[in-house]
């Protein structure tokens, strides 16, 4: 198979596993067998194919359908990805009609989908000559952004708020690294911005592997916002920290770094595995007080209590779908309730594991109210040896603006727009005063 089918190929199977058998994006990726082999630029086109296509999933479908008179059935699902995939070429991608048209009408004959050959053919030439005017017509604002998403937001931001997060969600993001320490002088070894947050900030693109310091490990890969929860926890050199659901394990590079005797919890053997090969790269390995654990942490019975505890809690994740685009089409208001149950028991937990004195940091990379300030309302509301440790602006430098009027957090993905945006994190702190 050429190299531009093949790649084609590539993208049509992950997407398939992705929005028809409702896998992750990523596990669709690291799943497929073939894609280790291809040529890095090939890689690369397949990562933006798939998530130029996800992240227009909404414009793409509402020219399509402008289009197509009867809508393909069940059986020709696959059909209707290889359509999708051929108009994110031709409406975003500036590939050449020729190239896109030719493609998809071979896709189509090599799953086994002769009979929709002419359709191919015939739609996606259209898609070429007219797409673009049937999306000018539209308010294309929300298009990108499920409904009940949509809605959720709009109630809990305002329009205006609404409208940046859906355009924030169609760029790629940029590439932040945490640096072990010299953060200036890495940062112009590295060619980036250190931003506030004493994250450096790379564009996107290219083998992170490549850089200066990789394999050293003298920085590892961070959003600026997810950053924030550890810094929230203080000075924590010396003190027994649990880092709850840990894996792939930046804030417990960031606590080990700064020198805390850290327990990292994760339910799942294989990302705590991750997390063990991070920190042997990064060197902090043999700084780490306490064995990595796998467990579920809503049930883990340590036998001892903690100082400080930082809860980065499974949720929804619609605070990073610059990242993973995917999530919008995966998840609904169904997950939101199944995830807001978790997180109640994780919380209530967290805080018997807490020490009389002890901090704890609730963080979810989720804009859901459900998930982030509605559940700490809920644990206060229940449990009154705890109180809020509101967060002070200075504590958060360039991000003042996050700070609730409750003394939480809040970032968003329009934040710091003129630098590339960030993830969305809600991150609230208490102190158990028993």
């Amino acid at each position: 198979m050429d190299s531009p089918l093949a790649s084609r190929r590539a993208s049509l199977d992950v997407l398939v596993a992705c929005l028809d058998k409702r896998q992750p994006l990523d596990d669709a990726l690291a799943r497929h067998s073939g894609l280790a082999a291809f040529e890095p630029r090939d890689r690369a086109f397949v990562r933006l194919l798939l998530a130029t296509t996800l992240r227009r999933l909404g414009e793409i479908d509402t020219v399509l359908a402008g289009l197509i008179e009867r809508p393909l059935d069940a059986s020709n699902s696959i059909g209707r990805q290889v359509l999708r995939l051929g108009a994110a070429q031709l409406l975003f991608l500036g590939t050449p009609a020729h190239a896109a048209v030719d493609t998809s009408v071979r896709l189509m004959v090599d799953a086994g989908l002769a009979h929709l050959k002419g359709l191919a053919n015939a739609v996606l030439r259209r898609v070429s000559r007219e797409g673009a005017a049937l999306l000018e017509v539209r308010d294309r604002a929300g298009l990108n952004v499920p409904a009940w998403l949509w809605e959720s937001w709009l109630s809990a931001y305002g329009e205006q708020t609404t409208r940046a997060l859906a355009a924030a969600h169609l760029a790629e993001a940029p590439l932040d690294l945490m640096p072990r320490a010299d953060a200036a002088q890495w940062a112009q070894r590295l060619g980036g911005e250190l931003l506030p947050t004493g994250t450096i900030r790379r564009p996107a693109g290219g083998a992170v592997s490549d850089l200066p310091g990789y394999i050293d490990g003298t920085w590892w890969v961070q959003d600026a916002a997810a950053s924030l929860p550890a810094r929230l926890l203080g000075d924590v050199a010396g003190k027994q920290v649990a880092d709850l659901c840990a894996a792939p394990g930046g804030k417990t590079l960031q606590l080990a770094a700064a020198g805390a005797r850290v327990t990292a919890v994760d339910i799942s053997a294989r990302r705590m595995q991750r997390l063990r090969e991070n920190l042997a790269r990064a060197g902090l390995a043999a700084d780490l007080a306490a064995d990595l654990v796998t467990a579920d942490a809503a049930k883990w019975q340590p036998g001892r209590s903690f100082e400080a505890i930082l809860l980065d809690a499974p949720c929804s994740g619609t605070g990073t779908l610059r990242r993973h685009p995917d999530i919008a089409w995966l998840k609904d208001e169904q997950d939101i309730r199944r995830l807001t149950a978790t997180q109640d028991r994780l919380l209530e937990h967290a805080v018997e594991l807490l020490k009389p004195g002890g901090k704890l940091v609730y963080a979810v990379c989720s804009l859901q109210p459900e998930e982030g300030p509605v559940r700490i309302e809920a644990l206060l509301a229940r449990d009154n040896r705890l109180r809020r440790l509101p967060v002070q602006s200075a504590e958060v430098p360039g991000l003042e603006a996050a700070v609730t009027a409750a003394g939480d957090v809040r970032t968003l993905p329009s934040m710091w727009a003129e630098r590339g945006g960030m993830d969305g994190f809600y991150i609230a702190r208490v102190i158990r005063q028993d």
